[in-house]
């Protein structure tokens, strides 16, 4: 399912949202490009009024001059740098919760085949890009045709020398542009396949460490790696050799321009003073592009940034505004449901229809691989279905706004994923902590007595992957999320894997005590010791219906080894 925008580009609708900040940092770059010029009127004037004549008073005031427009010069840079700075931040304002939201959309669209933090590290580097000194580089290259026009009312012979070496400058910036990208872009990718590549390792070092595959894993690294040394070095090579160039074709040409301007100057062509600022002159006209052949690996960079985000903003769509809808009661309605994992054309439901009352309570069997799981995202609204719907009180769930929907909803997965900060944080989905709301998620979780066995209770500091904690105890503080705020509906996929004897019994005492509250609840598992507490029975296999009803009905009927009728699939 694509998402595409077809509007204008996001970044650069951002970026034009700015464009009051660049008009006036064009206006600041006039200014300072003008007064770049000072230095060589200075040296003109001096040697061509002050020495000639001799006159004190007139070097003091032509330095006083000069030193107030360099300072105000100092004071334009630094402003424009400020609003360059803030128009940077101003990006990151307008963008960070988009692509925050917009890369766990990606994650959820494609399986988790594509979850990194990338686009932000992405937009965090062109955001220092925007503040650095590489941009400004294009602000001040528009001002060398003035530099060369002033040169070239020097003396013509200054005009053409500069003329060339502005070509020949810029025939470098081009070369360099054309013999570096594609290598810089190779380098880049590679570079963050490996960094994905590590991120996974690392959440699963337990498993890395306690079956020796650190070394394995360690070369199919290092292979990622030598790629990506080799196309940077090779790509810097490269920007290194033409840096070179250019600057040593710069400075002899500076250095050409005074023997042309004394020889000029001999032949009485033009004036001692005019030697000098030629020199000047020339060197401030090839300072941005030498600046930018200088800082061409940045400006790849940026470029390969902006395109990134572009290219998700585009594919991960705004969600629109939508009216709120009435708090669900909990009816499940499921239709002609097809679904296939992300990216995946291979079906794991087919042709799957029932209904759940509200309050009703849900057991999902079958062996590995029927689709049990998939069905628990689809109902939860996580996969989108390739046909049929799914509703939640006759509203197909893709109509809600997952942080409208999200409070109605629990969810324990197979793997357990807790989340860095406190107990009572995790338990209260991290948004604002009411205490006895936790406690009493804790309380119907049958975990309060042992959060508060721990050193801090529920302020008790947790990692990602609930180190200090058991299967059990981690799988139970899930439990205690999954059903906090009294929720509509509760999916638990396998709540019973890592759980004892006595965590069994609990979990059953909370099943029936969430059924006494209202709340919808569909539980899979393998294990018919839950089926007790579980009013209807949905049995699926080879990701297609085999037999729904009353639980005891399709026990009967599996246990006849009939197809259920009528009666057991109403």
């Amino acid at each position: 399912m694509s998402l595409r925008s077809t509007s204008t580009p996001p970044l650069l609708d951002a970026l034009r949202r700015c464009k009051k900040s660049f008009f006036a940092i064009g206006l600041f770059s006039c200014f300072i490009n003008l007064l770049m010029l000072v230095p060589s009127f200075y040296m003109l004037q001096v040697y061509d009024r002050v020495v000639s004549t001799g006159s004190k008073a007139t070097l003091l005031m032509l330095t006083l001059l000069m030193i107030a427009l360099l300072l105000s010069m100092g004071a334009l840079e630094w402003v424009r740098s400020r609003i360059m700075v803030r128009v940077s931040n101003q990006l990151d304002v307008q963008l960070a919760d988009r692509l925050y939201d917009a890369s766990f959309r990606l994650a959820l669209l494609s399986g988790g085949r594509q979850s990194s933090a990338q686009p932000l590290t992405d937009l965090t580097a062109l955001r220092q890009f925007l503040s650095s000194n590489g941009l400004f580089a294009f602000f001040d290259t528009p001002w060398i045709p003035i530099y060369l026009a002033v040169m070239f009312a020097f003396h013509p012979w200054f005009g053409w020398l500069g003329l060339g070496c502005a070509l020949c400058l810029g025939l470098l910036a081009v070369l360099n542009e054309r013999w570096t990208k594609a290598l810089l872009q190779q380098a880049n990718q590679e570079n963050l396949q490996a960094s994905q590549f590590t991120e996974k390792n690392l959440r699963n070092a337990e498993v890395v460490a306690a079956m020796g595959m650190l070394g394995n894993l360690r070369q199919r690294w290092r292979a990622f790696n030598q790629r990506v040394l080799l196309s940077q070095s090779l790509a810097s090579d490269r920007a290194g050799l033409l840096s070179a160039i250019s600057k040593t074709f710069r400075q002899v040409t500076q250095s050409l321009v005074l023997g042309v301007g004394a020889y000029l100057a001999i032949d009485q062509q033009i004036s001692p003073g005019m030697m000098i600022a030629g020199s000047i002159l020339l060197g401030r006209a090839l300072a941005p592009v030498d600046q930018l052949i200088g800082s061409w690996k940045s400006v790849v960079a940026a470029r390969g940034q902006y395109h990134r985000l572009n290219e998700l903003l585009e594919e991960i769509a705004a969600e629109p505004a939508r009216m709120p809808l009435p708090a669900p009661r909990g009816e499940v309605q499921v239709e002609n449901l097809l679904l296939a994992p992300p990216g995946s054309q291979q079906l794991t439901i087919r042709n799957l229809s029932f209904r759940l009352a509200a309050g009703s309570s849900l057991a999902i069997m079958g062996p590995s691989g029927a689709g049990k799981s998939s069905l628990a995202r689809a109902l939860l609204g996580i996969w989108t279905p390739r046909g049929g719907s799914v509703r939640l009180d006759d509203v197909e769930i893709s109509q809600w706004t997952r942080e409208e929907l999200g409070p109605y909803l629990g969810y324990l997965p197979q793997d357990i994923e807790l989340f860095e900060g406190s107990i009572a944080q995790n338990i209260a989905r991290f948004g604002e902590v009411n205490p006895q709301w936790v406690v009493d998620a804790a309380r119907l979780a049958g975990v309060h007595e042992l959060i508060l066995q721990l050193p801090e209770g529920y302020d008790t500091l947790i990692g990602a992957n609930g180190g200090g904690l058991s299967g059990g105890q981690r799988q139970r503080i899930a439990l205690a999320r999954a059903v906090y705020g009294q929720p509509r509906l509760v999916v638990l996929d396998e709540p019973n894997s890592n759980l004892d004897e006595r965590g069994e019994q609990m979990l059953l005492a909370t099943l029936q005590q969430l059924r006494k509250n209202g709340c919808t609840c569909i539980v899979i598992s393998h294990k018919s010791s839950i089926l007790q507490v579980i009013e209807r029975l949905l049995v699926l296999n080879n990701a297609e219906l085999v037999a729904y009803g009353p639980t005891a009905k399709v026990l009967q009927h599996l246990q006849a080894g009939s197809k259920p009728g009528a009666e057991a699939n109403s």
